[in-house]
């Protein structure tokens, strides 16, 4: 039995820490503006702590953070890390800018703490489900420290050799998926507008080399009138398009189409849609 400590028990965070604590390890969770997951996973048998500091005393085998964003995460970090031992194991599923996880590896190097950048692939019920894809970026001995933690809450994970490269797989991925899903909107959009048939869209689409998670995700609940299929948020994309566009700055054709869809993601926050699921942004 391990102790675990973990910042960002949320939409995807909720489901990674359930797994933990199936795994009978000690869960030692801090609350965030959403409570629900919180509670939730505290009557699971989680405990939950006040402070970064009584959340670090607990004498973590592993930490995991999984927060919105490179920003938020490095402002953690600069909190916590003068206060863990140099046995935690750091397992930080956050999906950074190119640059954000080698800056938080970093930070952890200067105590000697083992940090591993495994953002995912999946969203919550993959989470809750321990299904997960992680795409893995470390040392090689770190790697293998991390993987006890890593086989509770994926169905498999992917190395992709020193700390860095697991963020740029990850954007690589996400520029897919998000591509992908941002064209599933548009088409929908596109078929109501000249009154074509969706359930017989669907099952032509998935006919062709147009089938994907993506397609079922949104599709599935659709046609049930439930718009929430894809619950990834039009500020998280606009997030991880930024970062995308960023990486690739110098490749102008892709960069134009990752701002593209970047933009389409800033004009819904512009619009109050910031909070809404990918899906949902097709009725707006």
């Amino acid at each position: 039995m391990k102790n675990v400590g973990f910042i960002g028990v949320g939409y995807m965070g909720y489901g990674i820490a359930k797994n933990i604590l199936k795994n009978k390890n000690n869960l030692f969770v801090i609350a965030n503006k959403n409570r629900s997951p919180i509670e939730k996973i505290v009557n699971e048998g989680a405990v939950e702590v006040n402070s970064y500091e009584e959340l670090c005393s607990k004498n973590l085998d592993c930490l995991f953070l999984c927060v919105t964003n490179t920003p938020i995460a490095h402002s953690i970090i600069e909190i916590i890390y003068p206060l863990l031992n140099s046995d935690t194991v750091i397992i930080d599923i956050t999906t950074h800018n190119q640059s954000g996880s080698i800056e938080a590896n970093k930070i952890f190097k200067n105590k000697n703490i083992s940090y591993i950048e495994c953002p995912v692939m999946g969203g919550p019920v993959q989470a809750e489900e321990g299904v997960l894809g992680g795409i893995v970026g470390a040392s090689e001995e770190d790697f293998k420290r991390a993987e006890i933690f890593l086989k509770a809450f994926c169905k498999d994970y992917f190395y992709f050799g020193e700390v860095g490269m697991g963020a740029k797989s990850k954007l690589l991925n996400n520029f897919l998926t998000l591509g992908n899903a941002t064209l599933i909107v548009h088409m929908i959009k596109s078929a109501e507008k000249f009154n074509i048939d969706l359930k017989k869209l669907y099952d032509v689409a998935r006919l062709g080399s147009g089938d994907s998670a993506a397609l079922s995700r949104i599709f599935d609940n659709l046609l049930k009138n439930d718009y929430t299929g894809f619950k990834f948020t039009a500020k998280n994309s606009h997030k991880d398009m930024s970062y995308i566009q960023d990486l690739l700055k110098d490749m102008p054709d892709a960069e134009k189409l990752a701002k593209d869809t970047k933009d389409f993601y800033k004009d819904a926050m512009d619009n109050g849609h910031g909070e809404l699921f990918i899906s949902e942004l097709i009725k707006k």
